[in-house]
């Protein structure tokens, strides 16, 4: 995209052309989205702060001396507001608000760009950055992408070109050591792991240093490299992510209005999933279809359920080495001697009692693995309601818990399963820890994954089994999960695994650095357990389908 080629639609709308001014802002609203997207790290601020741009370019338009010059001017706009947004926020709100949604702009360019790999790594790796990197990163990559040139880079930073090639290549350096984090947290090293026990999924400084010093000393995360491709190749010629579908983008100006870049009315999932009070919400999630075109279905947003106050038995937690109770089963409905096919289905998860930290988990059954396929590709992150995964195949499935009562406490609002076409079932938890295992050294009033008393409780639903911060399924047809956020803020990471990987999961007990083993659900057989909240209808929301369900 080049201002020159513009020049007749930029002077045309300059005359009081008014279907040249929407073509203008439609055919430059995807720059501006992608400039201000990642140099924000997806905040909820991204949309104001592009509307904002969008207005003062247009608003400005008759001031542009030269209309080649258009794309470098319309640059500069879009960094003067977003460093006007920084000025605006004091520096803890940035660092608050910043931190928890730094993730988003991340997800949105795998997903929409349907990135693997390398490519994926480079896009995650942005999270880790601070803000100042960020907004340069922001420039760079369009910089690679061939959507700018060094000169409007430096222009649009207000900074010479020399000095840019400074600070792009120390830049370039943090976004080397921000992509070994990322590749470090997918390994397997057991110290890493012991040391995330108490990180609480937040890409601050302070754990970036953390990871980087442990990836220098660790021979296994901070072994050779070869085969890792810079990060300018990866972008070479990347498209950009395309505006969300149902951005709304409305310029009003005095007797003339632009209209909004031809793009449905209505806000995306990703914004939805940020504001405190939408009018409407995506509840049937986001999902690549032919032609990588993002289909959303709209529902009008219902309240968030009522959290019951956590009583002292439902925080209360055994010591951590002390055995536990044993469990009473909630009994199962027995299933019909004469019809076969009501054997699957009919035994779901009951609620149990942690078991001893040094229980050795019982063998694991070997089920058949042809490989499972995911529409997400290699990891899907979902942190908001209405996201959604499809899964295909056959083979075990990881879902990963992080809870965030810090955020926003209360009732937990589970994922479920909808469209299944075949069977699955709930082989086995790990992680090293349930979700309400005590986290030792937690500063008072975060006592365990799910909360404290200081900042609230995550409170599951009455008769819903209690996480482990690893939990493995296995799918044998195809099943889709949806993420159904509404009281407490949760997020669950799915990546496609394996029998290995799971048996290497659950038997890394307390003497290497977890709190417990692992604990195996399966039996092998069609008895084993299904998933509480699992149905083989597709409601129109998912967060309906009834605990308990059979399939």
């Amino acid at each position: 995209m080049d201002g020159r080629q513009w020049r007749g639609t930029i002077t045309a709308a300059q005359s009081g052309d008014r279907q040249a001014l929407d073509e203008l802002v439609a055919g430059w609203l995807p720059l501006v989205y992608n400039i201000v997207g990642r140099a924000l790290g997806g905040h909820a601020d991204v949309d104001d702060v592009v509307q904002e741009t969008m207005l003062r370019a247009v608003d400005g338009l008759g001031s542009l001396r030269d209309p080649d010059s258009f794309r470098s001017w319309l640059v500069a706009i879009a960094m003067r507001q977003v460093r006007e947004r920084a000025r605006r926020r004091s520096g803890t709100q940035q660092l608050t608000e910043g931190a928890e949604s730094a993730a988003d702009f991340a997800e949105l360019t795998v997903l929409r760009l349907q990135l693997e790999g390398q490519r994926r790594e480079v896009a995650e790796a942005v999270r880790w950055l601070d803000d100042e990197d960020r907004q340069l990163l922001s420039l760079w990559w369009l910089e690679v992408a061939g959507e700018l040139t060094r000169r409007e880079l430096a222009a649009a930073v207000g900074i010479s070109r020399q000095h840019a090639a400074v600070r792009v290549q120390r830049m370039k350096g943090r976004l080397e050591t921000a992509r070994g984090i990322v590749r470090a947290l997918e390994s397997s090293c057991t110290e890493l792991r012991q040391l995330t026990v108490r990180w609480d999924g937040r890409t601050d400084s302070v754990w970036r240093k953390r990871f980087a010093r442990h990836i220098r000393g660790c021979g296994r995360c901070g072994g050779p490299s070869e085969g890792l491709v810079p990060a300018e190749r990866l972008l070479v010629g990347l498209a950009l992510v395309p505006v969300p579908a149902g951005f709304t983008l409305s310029l009003a100006l005095g007797g003339k209005t632009a209209v909004a870049a031809a793009v449905p009315v209505a806000w995306s999932a990703k914004v939805i999933g940020v504001l405190s009070k939408p009018a409407v919400a995506v509840t049937a999630g986001a999902t690549l279809a032919a032609g990588g075109a993002y289909v959303v279905v709209e529902q009008p947003d219902a309240p968030p359920p009522q959290a019951a106050a956590p009583t002292a038995a439902s925080t209360a937690r055994p010591p951590l080495r002390a055995p536990s109770p044993t469990p009473t089963p909630t009994p199962s409905r027995s299933p019909s001697p004469t019809k076969k096919a009501e054997l699957y289905g009919t035994v779901v998860d009951t609620v149990d009692r942690a078991p001893d930290p040094n229980a050795q988990p019982a063998a694991l059954p070997h089920r058949p693995e042809s490989g499972i396929t995911s529409t997400w590709g290699p990891k899907a992150v979902m942190q908001h309601r209405g996201e959604s995964v499809t899964l295909k195949g056959q083979g075990y499935v990881l879902v990963r818990w992080q809870i965030s009562p810090k955020y926003r406490p209360g009732q937990v609002v589970m994922p479920s399963w909808t469209g299944l076409k075949g069977k699955l079932f709930h082989v086995a938890s790990g992680g090293g820890r349930r979700m309400d295992d005590p986290l030792e050294g937690s500063p008072d009033g975060y006592a365990t994954g799910m909360g404290g008393p200081s900042i609230g409780y995550a409170v599951l639903p009455d008769g819903t089994q209690q996480m482990w911060q690893n939990e493995y399924f296995y799918v044998d047809g195809t099943v889709t999960l949806n993420q159904n956020e509404r009281g407490c803020d949760y997020g669950v990471t799915v990546f496609p695994s394996s029998w290995d990987s799971v048996t290497e999961d659950i038997t890394a007990g307390p003497d290497q650095g977890a709190i417990r083993y692992g604990l195996v659900r399966d039996n092998g057989k069609d008895t084993a357990p299904v998933p509480q909240y699992v149905s083989r209808a597709t409601p129109a929301d998912p967060a309906t389908v009834p605990q308990r369900s059979r399939v």
